[in-house]
């Protein structure tokens, strides 16, 4: 296991400081901000605390409210809606400086069978034969203004085997493409056989490049680059069927629109082998800057 997966398994253990309130730290992020992957993983661990064992989260909805400091501890309350015969929902705030700067509720199923279909798996190269983040820095290291923010790209996704399939939008920008993208990633280590430690460090990863079909559109780079600001609003996920986060996954990612100063992405999460894992939305603001 790498020294960055363990520093991010550290993160997602959080403190707990009363029944219902957890308390976590942050890492350095690409941006002074904390990255939100880590606030909504975070709150997923909180509220799956709170959980019986025999119930996995099938899905979460969360907003973005406040910008947070990687400087400060998050506390993040649960409140226990509600604990049906088969379904259990929660709601988690996490709070910095007195004010709340992340909303999400989830909801967790006890395991039970039913009708089955699901989208085919797009087509995709084999990832082992993808270049990997050490690998295509060289090739973009001029494309930013700082020297310094490839280090910090590469440092802040180190937990993470992340390989594009095609070129990220740092790498193509002026060049509007296709609104698509396609990712494969998969943990930098094995991780314990704990379905909610999958399903949370998928909602980790799932924060990283889905706006990056928003960007592509119109040949921007990104904030990294700088020639857009923005951030995420809210974000969606479905947790369809089990998966694990250390094995190889494919994020097929595309964005229908962009308008009013926000961009939405969509995309789906399948295993190697092809079954569809997990399904994502998430809308941001994506501005040119002034």
């Amino acid at each position: 296991m790498s020294t960055a997966l363990d520093s991010l398994l550290d993160l997602l253990d959080l403190e707990r400081i009363e029944q219902d309130i957890f308390r976590g730290t942050s890492r350095s992020a690409v941006v002074p901000r904390v990255f939100g992957g880590q606030v909504a993983a975070q709150a997923l661990v909180a509220a799956g605390r709170t959980v019986p064992a025999d119930r996995s989260a099938h899905s979460l909805h969360a907003y973005f409210l406040r910008m947070g400091d990687p400087g400060a501890p998050i506390v993040y309350t649960v409140d226990r809606i509600r604990d049906g015969r088969s379904f259990t929902t929660r709601r988690v705030v996490a709070v910095q400086h007195g004010q709340p700067i992340f909303h999400l509720s989830a909801s967790f199923q006890t395991y039970e069978d039913g009708l089955e279909h699901q989208a085919e798996m797009p087509a995709a190269p084999d990832p082992e034969t993808l270049p990997t983040a050490a690998e295509m820095r060289p090739r973009y290291a001029d494309r930013f203004s700082d020297p310094g923010m490839v280090d910090r790209l590469v440092e802040a996704r180190a937990a993470v085997d992340l390989r594009y399939v095609d070129a990220p939008p740092f790498g193509t920008v002026g060049e509007p493409r296709e609104p698509r993208s396609q990712v494969w990633f998969r943990t930098n280590g094995k991780l314990a056989d704990d379905p909610l430690l999958h399903v949370c460090m998928a909602t980790y990863v799932s924060d990283m490049t889905l706006l990056d079909s928003v960007l592509l559109a119109h040949g921007r780079g990104g904030w990294a680059v700088g020639d857009v600001v923005g951030a995420s609003l809210d974000h969606a996920m479905w947790f369809h069927r089990p998966f694990r986060a250390d094995e190889w996954l494919l994020y097929d990612q595309e964005s229908p629109s962009a308008s009013g100063g926000r961009g939405l992405g969509q995309a789906r999460i399948h295993t190697q082998d092809g079954r569809l894992a997990i399904t994502v939305i998430q809308e941001g603001v994506v501005r040119v800057p002034r």
